[in-house]
């Protein structure tokens, strides 16, 4: 943690993505406003609690992946949320100490526990800047005081480009971010998607942006999702639904699809 990065006030009279994120995971950090906005959603969509564990449990087959087979011991995980069971730094210092993480989100109430949660080994380091995603060169330029940008780096987009509406510009800010890292890096990225339960997803979002609170959410087509990685090689099985990417790599998982895509691809 930065000692420059202060704590902002947090009203926890609007709910903010990350906190109803962290109800449907069954963490503790969440406010009433939070729960409400949260249950709304869920007479929708009583799935979104399977999307979001699914999505959770693609971070940790990834991170097992890069940390291991593919030998990263560099990560940017932006749109980190708060803090639950198996952070990025957790899983990468487990199997590999020396490992460097900078998480990046913009919520008030995840910088605060960063400050208290998200610690290091001696070997490795662990940052986390208080930043918006929409200014990647700013992400950068930061990161850098931590991560090398000379060596291999995983960039995480993990739950986070649907909060760009624009597709256009999502796309630069994924390119902006994977210009600034060398050969062998990866990006590992996942987007919610209406192509499994479709009109059902789509009212749950519709409930999502009305609230008023958590910034707006775009769901984008398989094929857009696919376009962030235009230019990688694509590992296998491809860009699929998450809880079908490698699930051999975790003994736990979801039942079957979910309305959440994406995969991990390598930089040559």
């Amino acid at each position: 943690m930065t000692d420059r990065q202060q704590p902002r006030a947090i009203d926890a009279s609007a709910p903010h993505s990350a906190r109803i994120w962290n109800y449907w995971l069954g963490g503790r950090d969440h406010c009433e406003a939070d729960r409400s906005m949260g249950d709304q959603i869920m007479k929708y969509f009583p799935e979104i609690v399977e999307n979001a564990r699914g999505n959770r449990y693609f971070l940790c087959r990834a991170v097992g992946h890069l940390c291991g087979a593919a030998g990263i011991r560099q990560f940017l995980d932006i749109g980190t949320g708060l803090p639950t069971v198996d952070n990025t730094h957790e899983l990468a210092q487990r199997m590999a100490p020396e490992s460097r993480i900078v998480y990046v989100d913009n919520d008030p109430l995840v910088l605060a526990h960063a400050r208290a949660l998200l610690t290091s080994t001696p070997e490795g380091a662990t940052d986390y800047l208080d930043a918006d995603v929409r200014d990647p060169a700013g992400i950068l330029a930061k990161a850098a005081e931590t991560l090398d940008f000379s060596r291999p780096v995983a960039l995480m987009l993990l739950g986070i480009m649907q909060f760009v509406e624009d597709t256009d510009e999502a796309g630069r800010i994924v390119a902006t971010l994977l210009d600034a890292l060398p050969a062998g890096s990866y990006l590992a990225l996942s987007h919610p998607t209406n192509a499994v339960r479709g009109e059902r997803m789509d009212a749950a979002v519709k409930q999502w942006n009305e609230g008023g609170g958590p910034p707006r959410l775009t769901l984008r087509t398989p094929a857009e999702v696919a376009g962030f990685f235009d230019g990688l090689d694509v590992l296998p099985p491809g860009i699929v639904s998450t809880a079908e990417w490698r699930p051999e790599l975790l003994d736990v998982g979801t039942s079957g699809p979910i309305d959440d895509f994406g995969g991990v691809a390598r930089k040559d």
